[in-house]
Formats: structure tokens, C-alpha cells, sequence
């Protein structure tokens, strides 16, 4: 199974090929569908090197159930931020505004169609733990 990251460049993006979760490269591909089917966006930021981010792709973009809600919720798009720096700055920024803290990676960001932000969290497992909320509450 593979998704349409599959055609990327980006070493990180490639990692995330095999995902169960329906993910788009950062474009109007994808804000076209968002807006097409009223979905919001949930947006994923890390880059190769990121412990975390290869952390919740294992436990979290990997578990089939948690794709599938992820997949029925959103329109899924993933950024490498070495390949997109301008992107990560733009939402970083809210999210440390949001979050009062330095924020980190993985950033996911759930955007509207017209790509306004309105909500940012780092690291999401798949279930609720130790006070973190979990995907499957959220998505």
C-alpha cells in the first residue's frame, strides 16, 4: 500500500509512503479536496532526523484504525521542513503562540480549507496517555 507521497522527493515524506494515512504532499491538490468535502485539514510537520516523528509515524500513522479515522476526519497533508521552511515558520509560530512554549516536531496543525490554523499539538499517540491527548479522541 502506498500513498501519494510515494512520488516525493523529500526523504521524510518518503518515509511516510507506506502510511495507511491518506497523506498529500503540501498543494492545491489537497486544499482542493478539503474544500470540495468541508473537511478540515490536519497537518504534519517534521524532517528525517526527528526521534519524535519517527516515533508517532510508528505508533500513531501506522495503526490502521487510527488512519482510517484520521482519513474519515481530515484530508491529510505531510511537510517536510527542511524542504519547506517558509511552511513550518508560518505554523510553528502559531503554535508557540497558541501552546505559550517553544513547540517542536512532529507540529500537526489542524488547519481549515483556507488553511487557517485553529489548533496545534506535538506529539500524539495513538490513545490517550500519561495526560497527553491521543489521536483517536481527537480525530
Amino acid at each position: 500500500m502506498s500513498n501519494r507521497l510515494s512520488q516525493e522527493k523529500s526523504p521524510y515524506l518518503l518515509q511516510h509512503a507506506n502510511n495507511p494515512v491518506d497523506w498529500y504532499p503540501w498543494g492545491e491538490e489537497a486544499f482542493e479536496k478539503a474544500r470540495a468535502e468541508d473537511k478540515p485539514i490536519f497537518l504534519s510537520i517534521g524532517y528525517a532526523t526527528c526521534h519524535w516523528c519517527h516515533v508517532m509515524e510508528k505508533e500513531t500513522f501506522e495503526n490502521v484504525e487510527i488512519a482510517q479515522l484520521m482519513n474519515d476526519t481530515f484530508v491529510n497533508i505531510k511537510v517536510d521542513r527542511e524542504e519547506h521552511p517558509e511552511i513550518d515558520s508560518i505554523y510553528m509560530e502559531f503554535a508557540q503562540a497558541l501552546m505559550s512554549s517553544a513547540g517542536g516536531w512532529p507540529l500537526n496543525v489542524v488547519l481549515t480549507a483556507d488553511l487557517k490554523p485553529f489548533f496545534a499539538v506535538t506529539y500524539l499517540p495513538p490513545k490517550a496517555a500519561k495526560g497527553l491527548l491521543g489521536m483517536d479522541q481527537f480525530a
